[in-house]
């Protein structure tokens, strides 16, 4: 038996020691990265290696050899890594013999508290097994002896990578499968605000994967900041396995600032950025390799056949066809033709992608790679091929994301536009959004290419769609700072100074039919000026409408619907008539619906609370998916005060959750023909759980909630009592302001807060309490944020002076701090 050469010093190679060395080792502040990994792995062989050799001589056991396997084999154990071990035999010795020396250096291990993944096997047990399981046989490819005999170990080896090697055809297909499976089960790393950072796309296992790849020599990874972005991934988990004292992968929100502190990194959002550039570049690495993969596995089934075709050894080259000047297709991606001269033709990367995305084929990696280093920086202003194609390579839909990431994995595109390094893997806090910054203006490109046929100007569209979040991760609103570089980026780009205006209004205004349209009240003349006001021609209207759509359909599922649709629509038909010449109509006592007339008139015979409670489909929506069911509540009431609370209250009671709100005074003629004011509140709900509650139910607390006594404020504190809200990441404050200019008949209080059972009725509270009308409600919830406005008055039916706005302002903050 040979054992590996090991020194242990004086330190006690004893449980007890081992765990005080590896307890100093993790907590010297020095020492961190792949030094203190590497150290952690010798210091770990040194104990077993003492662990191994005690117990084979006591068990009387030669032949025999401990081999670490997977990340320990690699050497890379973070203080919390599972210990892989193979008890490696060569059949000679005693079963019971071989089990002993297994007990005696498995139980130490597990004494201390380590996770242990161990087998023991004969070589060729450990082959057949690798030949049935893959995962088994991926971390065989790492195996590294720590004690015993080392010849054993050199064969296995061996005798593994051939095997990897012959059965590459099979084995490489089974692994990219394994790789995907994984990356639709856990996301990609790259867009995740609690990213799993061995599991999900572009994490620990995908690195590991490539390594299985280039040992095929079948393929290799590109190698460029590969190494660096493993060793990103790896210094994160371990600071947070340290910063949990877990065996975890999970980059928890409550744990990202304690992980970036531990790393000397700013803040969670530093972290983040630093996590999802390093799964970009492994992301990145794994497409291009697994392409490589195809193709050369495909190459090798057609050679026979073209060998039989052709005779001899005669080999066929790849057709090239040309889709550009200087770019052809070529085995199924786009490389340079022959006579291209990226040197002399600056418009040729461009050209290149653009061409790439409009055939829906990917970029060369060497393609890339040439034209980063040899390509000529375009003229400032870009000429006008340069901004058509790039044009074109935004308006080619889904293929331009596969493009744009090949560019920026070269830093290309931060040299054609140098202020994108701002949004780069710039992480979105809020989770209504699906994507990182940068990803997000790609998909909102994307997603505007569908729509270039409703306007006048698609370029503009395209443009302004990819540059509409280019003030994220500056100071004050993104808004504000997107216009001033948007203004830059066009002109760069080679528009017109007309056109660069017309560019900037849209980045500076692209949330304003949404949010007017979701928190204004659309029948208030005000509304429908300052909108145009802002706006300014036809023209620019009909490019908004667009990109308010793709914006929204980019952001993800919870930012757009056919009712946010119809707001939008019927916000942008007002302004275009308005901008048309035609002056808004004065606002009217609104007319209700069938529906809510037929309930106005029986609140109006009863003198109480009527209430109707349905279900209802919501339309398709414009990529023909249906939309979730609605759920609609109406109530019409006499108008009094405390309506809004005690409704918002009763509903909180029966766990619905208020989706959106339209609360409005309406006026009926009385059988004496007079007046009567009445409240018409449009609901739409949906049950925090199990089913809707009756609507008689409904209409009982309310009509008790009115008359005072249903405790609402207390019946609300009880259950938050009993059932607390679990732990999760500190929300920001609430803020309530009073809009500027928001109506002229009206105050208008916005409230933004996280939404939470009860809000709305807190709010009606504080307003109640104000002695303050509430003229109309627009409530809407994106995620987890509320974000509401309330249309107020005095008792007279009087906007609010500047100081008593402020003071309601205040008192609604109040309450809901």
């Amino acid at each position: 038996m040979t054992s590996t050469e090991v020194t242990t010093g004086s330190e006690d190679s004893g449980p007890s020691g081992y765990a005080a060395a590896r307890l100093r080792l993790l907590q010297e502040e020095t020492r961190s990265g792949p030094p203190r990994r590497a150290a952690l792995a010798r210091l770990t062989d040194e104990w077993l290696n003492g662990l191994f050799t005690a117990a084979a001589e006591e068990a009387g056991v030669r032949g025999a050899a401990l081999v670490a396997v997977g990340g320990y084999g690699r050497g890379e154990l973070s203080p919390r890594s599972d210990l892989d071990l193979l008890l490696l035999h060569d059949g000679t010795a005693d079963a019971g013999a071989v089990a002993t020396l297994a007990d005696r250096i498995w139980y130490p291990v597990w004494d201390l508290g380590l996770a242990l993944d161990h087998s023991v096997r004969t070589p060729g047990e450990a082959r057949r097994t690798a030949g049935e399981d893959l995962k088994v046989q991926l971390g065989l490819l790492d195996a590294r002896p720590v004690a015993g005999d080392l010849g054993l170990v050199a064969g296995l080896r061996t005798a593994i990578l051939a095997d990897w090697r012959n059965q590459a055809p099979k084995r490489l297909p089974a692994l990219d499968d394994l790789c995907r499976e994984r990356a639709d089960r856990m996301g990609e790393l790259q867009f995740l605000l609690e990213p799993d950072l061995k599991e999900a796309r572009g994490g620990l296992r995908d690195a590991t994967a490539l390594r299985a790849v280039a040992a095929s020599w079948v393929a290799d990874a590109p190698r460029e900041g590969l190494a660096e972005a493993r060793r990103t991934l790896l210094d994160a988990r371990d600071a947070l396995h340290l910063t949990t004292g877990r065996a975890t992968d999970r980059l928890a929100l409550q744990e990202q600032d304690q992980v970036a502190g531990a790393l000397g990194l700013l803040d969670s959002d530093a972290l983040l950025r630093q996590v999802y550039e390093a799964a970009r570049t492994i992301s990145y690495a794994t497409d291009v390799t697994w392409r490589e993969v195809n193709r050369v596995l495909r190459s090798r089934s057609a050679r026979p056949r073209l060998r039989a075709i052709l005779g001899g050894g005669s080999k066929a080259a790849p057709e090239r066809t040309p889709l550009a000047e200087g770019v052809v297709e070529a085995d199924g991606e786009v490389v340079l033709a022959r006579t291209a001269r990226p040197e002399r033709d600056p418009v040729l990367t461009l050209r290149a992608a653009a061409a790439a995305a409009e055939a829906g084929l990917p970029l060369s990696r060497h393609l890339v790679r040439h034209l980063s280093t040899a390509a000529q920086p375009l003229p400032v202003p870009w000429p006008a091929q340069a901004r058509e194609e790039l044009v074109t390579l935004l308006g080619a839909g889904e293929s331009t994301v596969g493009v744009w990431e090949a560019l920026e994995a070269e830093g290309i595109i931060t040299r054609l536009l140098p202020d994108w390094e701002r949004v780069h893997c710039r992480p979105q806090r809020n989770p209504v959004h699906t994507w990182t910054v940068d990803r997000h203006l790609v998909e909102t490109a994307v997603r505007a290419s569908h729509l270039t046929r409703r306007v006048g100007r698609p370029d503009l569209l395209l443009i302004a769609a990819l540059l509409h979040d280019i003030g994220k991760g500056w100071p004050g609103d993104h808004s504000v700072a997107g216009e001033v570089i948007a203004r830059d980026m066009a002109a760069r780009i080679g528009f017109d100074k007309q056109d660069v205006g017309v560019v900037a209004t849209l980045v500076r205004h692209h949330l304003l039919l949404i949010e007017t349209a979701t928190r204004r009240d659309l029948d208030d003349p005000a509304t429908v000026r300052s909108v145009a006001t802002a706006v300014g021609s036809a023209s620019t209207l009909e490019l908004l409408h667009a990109l308010t759509e793709a914006d929204a359909l980019a952001t993800g599922p919870a930012a757009w619907s056919s009712w946010r649709a119809s707001l939008v629509t019927d916000l942008v038909k007002r302004v275009a008539a308005l901008l048309a010449g035609e002056e808004p109509p004065a606002p009217e006592p609104l007319a209700p619906s069938a529906e809510q007339e037929r309930l106005a008139v029986e609140a109006l015979r009863t003198g109480e609370p009527v209430l109707s409670l349905h279900t209802r489909a919501e339309p398709a929506s414009e990529a023909g998916e249906p939309e979730p069911v609605g759920v609609e509540l109406l109530i019409a009431l006499p108008d009094r005060p405390g309506v809004l609370p005690a409704a918002a209250g009763v509903l909180a009671l029966h766990r619905l959750t208020v989706r959106a709100a339209d609360l409005r005074a309406v006026e009926l003629p009385t059988e004496m023909g007079e007046s009567a004011g009445l409240l018409v509140l449009s609901w739409r709900v949906a049950a925090e759980y199990g089913s809707l509650p009756q609507a008689a139910r409904l209409r009982a607390d309310l009509v008790r909630a009115l008359d005072g006594s249903l405790d609402i404020r207390s019946r609300l504190a009880e259950r938050e009592a009993a059932y607390p809200r679990r732990r999760g990441v500190k929300a920001p404050p609430p803020r309530v302001t009073v809009a500027a200019a928001g109506s002229r008949l009206a105050t208008v209080i916005e409230v933004r807060a996280q939404d939470a059972p009860g809000l709305l009725h807190r709010i009606g509270r504080a307003l109640e309490r104000s002695a303050v009308r509430v003229r109309s409600a627009h409530v809407s919830t994106l995620g987890a944020n509320a974000v509401d406005a309330f249309y107020v008055t005095d008792r007279d039916d009087e906007p609010l002076s500047p100081g008593r706005a402020a003071e309601v302002a205040a008192e609604v903050e109040r309450e809901l701090g």
